[in-house]
């Protein structure tokens, strides 16, 4: 069986001129430090039979291993109205190799063929990026707070400020300073809180050592990936950088390969502001073992340029109710508002834990609570690079070959313990291709833990995720949201995927919380959108359990419901997707060849995980933690052995066949949040 291809058979394309393939340019994206993302742009293959295969291997060893096949992509629609989203995929092919050792060359091999013709064999050595580390070669500054009671390193000073900068002063003065730090400088913090008073004028720097009036960190000093610059604690004490209610703690937009680790930031609306979608920003953050508590934002940017930000084993703490799951739109929301007395919609004082935008960005092992979203890819609408003004009303277009740099492109998300919040886990609406959500724990989220408002392009990989208690449903997607492919996750709430095209479940299990009848429910604009090996819960008593709209069998893609509101685009009268509905699994995989291979089961395949009901009113807002659930699946269960294998995810799989959901029987459980 070919992966991403089950439909194919049923979605004979029209015909074409140019069925053979030709092969064009190879994209390395952005490495990351466990991943690795390729895209080969083509023509030709009009009738989608072409396929490229993967294999790899540590440079020097002799033995190659297979990944996932690259995803195709063929002129996929996203539309959301002129000058937000109207994008057109190109003729191309798209995917990853994942979990690699980090720091590390490998040898890939990619092999386009097509029956019709064509193909081509590229070989390229592309080395893994290594965690950022702090320098030994360069100097180092030793900041004390002024209380400091204990002995101190020669030459020290006492604000932090005054060691990055070759001056600081009080007053008019306090932003005359230039940077002392140069790649490679290390910035010992020691134990105390740091919290300045901006709004007095004075030129006490035990009082203002941060901007006057916005009492703000503007860092400007440039590291290297090799030697960053780096504000670290002593490991002496706790080092708080209090913002005392200000709008932003730290800016560091004009500051690349800056290095934080060990800090805690709070009482501030920002955090750490590192760009602004049009204006600048920085690449190279790092930020790890830090703690965030009382922020709007913790660490935020939407500028294109953005990239290779790593963000790693960090707490953040937002200001939401942290004993009360709260949503944000509906019912039963609005309900519940009313009888605990509560605001409605919920205020936004806490958005979200990290958003970035522009490619590389590496996230993981982090603990996020309490907030509007979890962890997101800013929703930038179209992407920079496509024409002069990129609000224009103006269309489809994809971005111009010198600007891909800008793209959104190889983003990681693994191993994060993601909860409460009002709407998203994850939000990667306006990712591009080769994003990769891995392995990361989902609990309590009110509104679709995993959301595509849209993806643009793919694939996005959702792989080996846990969601427990998504009462919204488990899945948003919006205005055509093509490339998704989700991939062995355990999936305890109702899937409902509206509007997409090009996506891909295989291996999943997909229990459901009663959000809405049908288990699943795919509403698409491709027929070579794909669903097979998954094991499902049938909510009793449904009349509809399943649903798949597509065009009629035999049409390839049709976008004209999507577009019908596009100016100059004539929609055809009524809806050109046909819609179907089953009441069972075996009419679903009759009728449209879907999950012909997947099962039915029940919560008793899992060691302890209890049923959720979204329509009781007296639970739904109930938070539930990992510790008090155990997702393993039992021996003998209706899951084990019942997937497919699927190159470079089911690697390792015990038995006669992988299981299905997240969690391989007899295999270590993954490790979500910050690592001692």
């Amino acid at each position: 069986m070919c992966l991403f291809a089950i439909a194919a058979a049923q979605a004979a394309p029209p015909p074409h001129k140019m069925n053979a393939v030709k092969a064009g340019e190879l994209v390395i994206d952005p490495p990351t430090l466990i991943n690795l993302g390729f895209e080969w742009v083509i023509q030709g293959d009009d009738n989608r039979n072409a396929k490229v295969e993967v294999k790899y291997r540590r440079k020097g060893e002799p033995t190659w291993k297979t990944g996932m096949p690259l995803l195709r992509l063929q002129h996929e629609r996203v539309y959301q109205g002129e000058g937000v989203f109207n994008v057109e995929m190109p003729n191309m092919f798209a995917g990853s190799i994942l979990d690699l050792d980090e720091n590390t060359a490998y040898e890939v091999k990619l092999t386009l063929s097509d029956p019709d013709g064509g193909g081509a064999t590229r070989m390229v050595t592309v080395k893994t990026r290594a965690e950022p580390m702090p320098a030994t070669t360069g100097h180092t500054y030793h900041v004390y707070a002024r209380d400091w009671k204990g002995p101190k390193e020669p030459g020290s000073f006492n604000d932090l400020m005054c060691a990055y900068n070759y001056y600081c002063g009080g007053g008019d003065t306090q932003t005359g300073g230039r940077p002392r730090v140069k790649a490679g400088d290390i910035i010992i913090v020691h134990a105390g809180t740091y919290r300045y008073h901006p709004e007095f004028y004075t030129g006490d720097r035990s009082i203002n050592s941060t901007s006057p009036v916005e009492g703000t960190y503007y860092l400007f000093g440039n590291g290297t990936p090799e030697k960053p610059i780096v504000i670290k604690a002593a490991g002496d004490g706790p080092v708080v950088f209090d913002g005392g209610g200000n709008f932003n703690l730290f800016n560091v937009k004009a500051a690349n390969y800056n290095y934080f680790e060990g800090i805690t930031f709070r009482n501030t609306e920002i955090a750490i502001w590192a760009g602004t979608q049009f204006i600048s920003g920085s690449s190279g953050l790092t930020v790890k073992h830090c703690h965030f508590e009382n922020v709007n934002l913790g660490i935020f940017t939407n500028w294109a340029g953005s990239s290779n930000f790593t963000i790693l084993d960090n707490t953040f703490i937002g200001r939401d109710d942290p004993n009360y799951l709260a949503g944000w739109i509906g019912e039963p929301w609005r309900t519940l508002a009313a009888q605990n007395g509560r605001k409605f919609p919920p205020t936004l004082d806490s958005y979200t834990a990290v958003r970035v935008y522009g490619g590389g960005h590496v996230i993981a092992y982090n603990y996020v609570a309490n907030f509007h979203d979890g962890i997101d890819v800013e929703t930038y609408g179209n992407p920079d690079g496509n024409i002069p003004d990129p609000t224009a009303a103006m269309g489809p277009w994809y971005p111009a070959r010198k600007n891909w740099h800008l793209r959104p492109v190889s983003i990681d998300y693994y191993n994060n313990y993601m909860t409460n919040f009002h709407d998203n886990a994850f939000e990667i609406d306006g990712s591009m291709h080769n994003v990769r959500v891995m392995r990361n724990m989902m609990l309590n989220s009110a509104s679709h833990p995993m959301c595509n408002q849209p993806s643009i392009g793919g694939p996005i990989y959702w792989i080996r995720n846990i969601i427990y208690h998504a009462p919204g449903g488990s899945t948003r997607t919006s205005n055509g949201s093509p490339g998704m492919i989700f991939l062995n996750n355990t999936i305890l709430s109702e899937t409902s995927a509206r509007t997409t095209s090009n996506s891909h479940w295989m291996n999943n299990l997909m229990l459901g919380e009663n959000s809405s009848p049908a288990i699943l429910a795919v509403n698409t604009y491709t027929n070579y959108t794909s669903s097979d090996y998954n094991g499902f819960r049938v909510n009793p008593g449904a009349t509809v359990s399943f649903e798949w709209s597509s065009p009629p069998w035999g049409v390839a893609q049709d976008f004209r419901d999507l577009l019908g509101a596009q100016p100059g685009v004539q929609a055809p009268p009524g809806k050109t997707l046909v819609t179907r509905r089953y009441a069972t699994l075996a009419q679903y995989s009759a009728e449209t060849h879907q999950d012909t291979h997947s099962v039915l089961l029940d919560y008793d395949i899992f060691q302890h995980v209890p049923m959720l009901d979204a329509k009781d009113l007296k639970a739904v807002t109930k938070l539930y933690d990992a510790k008090d659930l155990d997702f393993r699946l039992k021996p003998g269960s209706a899951a084990v052995d019942r997937g497919a294998v699927i190159p470079n995810v089911t690697d390792g799989y015990g038995g006669n066949a992988p299981d299905l959901g997240a969690l391989e029987l007899g295999q270590p459980m993954p490790h979500y949040g910050p690592r001692p």
